[in-house]
């Protein structure tokens, strides 16, 4: 039976284990700018022909700080092909995927994450 329990707990974990922090797979990619209990700011950059490892984020907003075009491969490999502009805004929810830049030019882009913010300290974000 603990073994049954083991295996079982093990087998739900699979799923996460590809599903890593970015600035963990990819910190020669990734910069933390600012975090507090809100949010993380992270800048990306990679070259043409660069790509990351699968990684996780949470609910986001990416602002595009040059034109760039790229591919996310999802878990279940479904293939998403992106091409932005500077200064394009993009929300996304939660989201697991490894990118490639597909395009001729860099990839520059600001990424903020949301947080679970503590709902009674509205000034638990502020100047941090």
């Amino acid at each position: 039976m603990i073994r049954m329990v083991l295996g079982l707990g093990l087998a739900l974990l699979v799923p996460c284990a590809g599903a890593q922090d970015a600035v963990a797979t990819d910190g020669d990619k990734y910069k933390v700018v600012l975090e507090n209990p809100c949010v993380r700011v992270l800048d990306y950059r990679d070259q043409p022909g660069e790509r990351t490892h699968q990684h996780h984020h949470p609910a986001f907003v990416l602002y595009a700080l040059g034109p760039f075009e790229r591919t996310l491969t999802l878990p279940d490999g479904k293939v998403l092909r992106r091409s932005f502009k500077a200064g394009d805004v993009m929300w996304s929810d939660a989201q697991t995927h490894i990118g490639e830049n597909m395009g001729t030019t860099p990839t520059h882009v600001l990424i903020v994450e949301l947080k679970d913010a503590p709902a009674a300290d509205t000034g638990a974000c502020a100047g941090r």
